[in-house]
């Protein structure tokens, strides 16, 4: 009985390794693509010789794009949306889920059921697009137009991220509340002073989403905001792909390179800096989850 038990933990964890390993491998061989095309040749990209290793090593790709002003135009586009989004984001959704775990609050089962239904069911995009629009109006009505500030200030909040936070701010002690309340704090002294410093690995792991969801920002972006020099990356790299249809984005790349391993640059230089990132605030993120996820 003993060696049949073995037998089957032994076969389970092969299973369980293989899967592991060639779904590390799906998610690594992109990426490897990518980098290995981008410091390979013309011909070797074109006709598919590169598989893994880079072919023709060569570094005219990241040549052409780091003299490129619109690329570099893109990219700070990008971090200050990124930057000023997650800082609005976060900022409403701590202030939402702070509200959303006071069991004083008037209507808080109401309030938690709805915030939990948008989870269940989509209104589907077109809702979406009118809100977009009507944020587009009202920017528009004060004199700004075709502004980064539309993507930043019309991607508010998410639902998951603000019940991670709630269940966060439920397991602070309330006693510790009480002890503040008493020292006299007010209200947003509490919420500085003890729930945010409290709820820190939470905190910096909802900041991972809100800051990766504004990094990757793509279709709203392309659709609120049509000037070239307000383009975050992602709209800039779907516009370079379009190089035969849109001269405009094409006319400062030089075109031995535009086709392929420019390409290849691009997706590798939108990587880096998550990549970059991540590692510092990783430890956070396994325990930030665990700590919001579950309620008491």
């Amino acid at each position: 009985m003993k060696r049949k038990l073995e037998t089957t933990e032994l076969i389970f964890k092969v299973i369980s390794y293989t899967l592991l390993t060639m779904f590390a491998i799906g998610c690594l061989y992109p990426f490897l693509y990518a980098i290995a095309s981008s410091i390979s040749g013309r011909r070797a990209v074109e006709y598919s010789e590169v598989v893994l290793f880079p072919k023709e090593i060569q570094f005219e790709a990241f040549g052409q794009m780091f003299t490129n002003n619109m690329f570099w135009n893109a990219y700070s586009n990008t971090l200050f949306i990124t930057f000023y989004g997650t800082i609005w984001s976060l900022g409403y959704s701590i202030l939402g889920a702070y509200a959303l775990s006071k069991k004083r609050l008037l209507f808080r089962k109401t309030f938690n059921f709805f915030l939990v239904f948008t989870m269940w069911f989509s209104a589907g995009i077109v809702p979406q697009y009118l809100n977009y629009l009507n944020t587009k109006a009202a920017f528009n009505a004060v004199g700004i137009m075709d502004d980064k500030w539309l993507v930043i200030i019309a991607m508010g909040m998410a639902a998951m991220n603000i019940i991670l936070l709630r269940n966060a701010f439920e397991g602070v002690p309330s006693e510790i509340e009480e002890a503040a309340i008493v020292d006299g704090a007010t209200e947003f002294q509490v919420l500085s002073k003890v729930y945010i410093p409290m709820s820190k690995s939470t905190i910096a792991t909802v900041a991972l989403f809100f800051g990766i969801s504004r990094w990757n920002g793509y279709f709203w972006a392309r659709q609120m905001i049509s000037n070239s020099n307000e383009h975050p990356l992602m709209v800039f790299i779907r516009l370079t792909l379009e190089q035969y249809t849109d001269p405009e984005v094409m006319s400062g790349w030089n075109q031995a390179y535009a086709s392929d391993s420019v390409i290849y640059a691009l997706i590798v230089c939108s990587i880096v800096p998550i990549l970059v990132i991540y590692p510092f605030i990783q430890k956070y993120f396994a325990k930030g989850t665990n700590v919001g996820g579950v309620k008491e």
